[in-house]
């Protein structure tokens, strides 16, 4: 397959080198000289091409890779100048503006690849950004089923999971999944960054709740100030519905309504629970690993030896750090409660203060 990359950021240079590995030839164009460049640094395109048109000439699919404020107006430049049997598609995360674009072009399916990474720029680009991954498509009424095929049976062979949704579904459940958590990333830390208690400031001692709750605050504004726009309609309905529920959380409080609040929290656990799922066969037996380590090299590398030598799994791991002089937090994620409780001996002999705890109290 010749594939024409319109756009070579992040997500681009990905998509092109998991399809030179899938088989795909690659030709790449991008208005950013320098982005360009730096995909064929990666490796990620074949041929660098002059022009939009250059890189369109004989290819059988498009991707378009331009960011959300740009993107519906180079979806219809390309579905314009692309060959009579090119399909084309996209990967932006915003998919009712773009799709209305199309005018109703049946050579267009819309796509999003739900595999986001807080890192910019074709240098951090990996070929296996995809796997496992799922992939939002958006065919229209209009679209023809011999370009909807050519577009899935593409996603799949990036290890992706295509998902078939209508764009406006698609924009409300990313809304609710994605951008709202960004915004209350957002709103969270900037609220704690701007209070201070009787002198103290409370970023200054935060722990892992906010870390956890934040780590997606402060992402890229060049790309989140367009996808918030871009999506305002849903994530505004998003926002009204969490305005409604924290009220639900207020009244409780004030009348002491402890019902309320340990129904709500077992609510909170199991949609948890559902969620984790996806990801875990049996949530309900995995335990988190809390492990103060200092700051020095080889510590990372030591304890995954060790455990892997006890061949004792870890399902995922996360580093908190705190500073050079009081190290940090490495979370690692055990699935049993015996092989928890035996790593954290393991880790204990080693000097190593440890904390184990279910990740979903039962």
């Amino acid at each position: 397959m010749r594939l024409a990359l319109v756009g070579t950021g992040l997500i681009g240079a990905s998509v092109g080198l998991a399809a030179k590995r899938a088989g795909a030839e690659v030709v790449g164009f991008d208005p950013d000289a320098g982005a360009l460049e730096g995909a064929v640094e990666k490796g990620a395109v074949d041929e660098a091409a002059p022009s939009r048109e250059a890189a369109l000439q004989g290819a059988e699919l498009a991707i378009v890779a331009a960011p959300v404020a740009h993107l519906a107006r180079e979806v219809s430049t390309v579905l314009e100048a692309a060959p009579e049997e090119c399909t084309v598609t996209d990967v932006g995360s915003t998919k009712s503006a773009v799709c209305a674009g199309a005018n109703g072009s049946a050579r267009f399916v819309g796509g999003h690849p739900v595999c986001g990474s807080e890192a910019r720029g074709p240098e951090h680009a990996s070929g296996e950004l995809f796997q496992g991954a799922t992939w939002f498509l958006t065919p229209l009424p209009e679209t023809d089923a011999q370009h909807y095929r050519l577009v899935h049976s593409f996603v799949s062979s990036l290890g992706a999971t295509p998902v078939a949704v209508d764009p406006e579904a698609h924009d409300r459940i990313v809304a609710l999944t994605s951008h709202l958590p960004h915004a209350l990333a957002n709103l969270v830390v900037n609220q704690a960054g701007a209070t201070r208690v009787e002198g103290h400031d409370p970023l200054l001692s935060a722990g892992g709740s906010l870390r956890d709750m934040t780590r997606v605050a402060g992402a890229n504004p060049r790309i989140w100030v367009d996808i918030f726009l871009d999506n305002a309609e849903p994530l505004t309905e998003s926002l009204a519905e969490h305005r409604r529920r924290i009220e639900k959380l207020e009244e409780a409080l004030a009348a002491g309504d402890a019902g309320f609040v340990a129904r709500w929290i077992g609510e909170a656990s199991g949609n948890r629970r559902r969620m984790l799922e996806v990801a875990y066969p049996d949530p309900g037996a995995l335990h988190r690993l809390r492990v103060h380590v200092p700051d020095r090299a080889g510590v990372l590398a030591a304890i995954t030896q060790g455990l892997g030598a006890e061949r004792i799994n870890i399902e995922d791991f996360e580093l908190q750090h705190l500073s050079p002089e009081r190290g940090g937090v490495l979370l690692l994620l055990i699935s049993g409660e015996r092989e928890a409780n035996r790593a954290a001996e393991l880790l204990e002999e080693q000097g190593y203060g440890v904390v184990v705890s279910p990740i979903i109290d039962e």
